[in-house]
């Protein structure tokens, strides 16, 4: 069950999916293929047959293109809170203990162990300031078989960043970027590129141009991803246009920090320019439809940044979201596109509440978290096809203390696929593998 293009559902029954020793699907044989019975009955005897069993079905992976690794602790704490006293009061203080490794790998191991549960098999990730940390973090996913795109969060101006966390200078924030760009590229075991150094600006208020300017030049050196925060808040959106003269977008864009392969978080106040200019360099959002209800009084204008040609994919934005499932962030997805297309207020007539024609349905919100999200990353996955990796997970329709409920009587494989991203949770979730590896396994 995938959505291999946007709206679009496919479904394959009794299909055999044959995945190659370097993780890649190499073809997938359909049940009118005369070449079924022969195929698996080699795998059979062979021992690498794979059957799923009553009730139980294949999806591909998420991917999450947007994490705060080391706020993992912090989760579904003070969302009462404005964006800046969040950070002031409990982000920054709990991101500077990453300073200590004990912690950090406890925290990190914790964090990627619940979201491979949960079916993420490809997570893009902010570490901290530190090089050491963020290291560890790299070890991690690997260790676990994550795919993981992390980055040494970047904060060099003293105006924005507090003085117990930041980096001390733009030369040792460049120069630490550059040697974790060098230590992912080197990681023993990364044969199949599961590790990609992620060039990591936090947001412009926390850098200097100076420093901007020369991540860029690194990003287009090393042609490493790159992932910020664009115009998540007021607050954020106005602050970049008094600094600059420009928007987040056209300011990134100068920086030289607006490539293929850059990942731009939430992205809630872009205009129709800026848009345009996303689309013509091909970087994608991260949209993180939980968190924009708690810090950003806004709600992403998804269906026109689409029909604008804009690569988008859904995060979670641990921990500014407090649900680490992207199951539950495609229903966010889902909710907060009908709400501005409806709009909220009932004390407005109802033809002037909403934003017509902003809404997106379920097929779409999963095509996000798969196949969107391995476009906005530029790389074969989120899709089960030949020449992507077979990064998968089983869904459980049986699996004991769920609300996922299957009804034979009424429901075809259509409403099956549609209870499974409405109702599935971590409990649904039996195996997952990353790249051909099972990386979890419930039984």
């Amino acid at each position: 069950m995938q959505t291999p293009e946007r709206g679009l559902v496919e479904i394959l029954e009794d299909a055999l999916v044959v995945v190659a020793e370097d993780g890649l699907i190499a073809e997938i044989v359909t049940a009118d293929d005369p070449r079924h019975e022969g195929v698996e009955a080699e795998a059979r005897a062979a021992g690498r047959l794979e059957v799923l069993g009553e009730g139980r079905y294949l999806l591909p992976g998420f991917v999450d293109l947007h994490i705060h690794a080391p706020q993992w602790p912090q989760l579904g704490k003070a969302l009462h809170l404005p964006l800046e006293d969040w950070l002031q009061q409990y982000t920054f203080p709990l991101e500077a203990r990453y300073a200590d490794l004990a912690f950090a790998n406890a925290a990190y191991r914790s964090l990627v162990d619940a979201l491979l549960a949960n079916g993420t098999t490809t997570a893009v990730y902010y570490a901290t300031v530190h090089l050491e940390a963020t290291k560890a973090l790299a070890d991690i996913c690997q260790a676990k078989g994550q795919r993981a795109l992390i980055g040494k969060v970047v904060m060099d101006d003293p105006a924005l960043s507090p003085d117990f966390y930041r980096d001390l200078s733009t030369d040792q924030a460049i120069a630490d970027t550059a040697a974790f760009i060098d230590y992912a590229n080197g990681l023993a075991g990364n044969g199949t590129r599961l590790v990609y150094p992620t060039i990591t600006p936090r947001f412009i208020p926390t850098c200097t141009d100076a420093g901007l300017k020369a991540l860029g030049d690194l990003a287009a050196a090393t042609g490493a991803h790159v992932q910020t925060h664009c115009s998540e808040s007021d607050w954020e959106h106005g602050f970049v246009l008094e600094r600059t003269g420009r928007t987040d977008t056209r300011a990134l864009e100068a920086f030289g920090l607006m490539t293929r392969r850059t990942v731009l978080a939430h992205a809630n106040f872009i205009c129709d320019d800026d848009m345009d200019a996303i689309h013509a360099c091909g970087a994608g959002v991260a949209h993180c439809p939980l968190s924009n209800h708690y810090f950003s009084n806004a709600v992403f204008p998804l269906r026109r940044a689409l029909e604008k040609g804009v690569h988008v994919g859904l995060g979670t934005d641990i921990s500014g979201g407090h649900d680490a499932s992207i199951f539950s962030n495609i229903r966010h997805a889902v909710a907060s596109s009908r709400a501005l297309a409806d709009g909220v207020d009932a004390s407005l007539p109802a033809d002037s509440r909403g934003r017509p024609g902003s809404a997106v349905d379920f097929t779409e919100a999963f095509w996000l978290a798969t196949a969107g999200g391995g476009i906005v990353l530029d790389l074969p996955i989120g899709l089960l096809a030949p020449g992507y990796f077979f990064d998968a997970m089983v869904i459980d329709t049986h699996a004991a203390d769920s609300d996922l409920v299957v009804w034979p009587e009424l429901d075809g494989l259509d409403d099956v696929f549609q209870r499974i991203v409405y109702s599935s949770g971590r409990q649904n979730v039996r195996k997952v593998w990353v790249a051909g590896r099972a990386v979890v396994d419930k039984g």
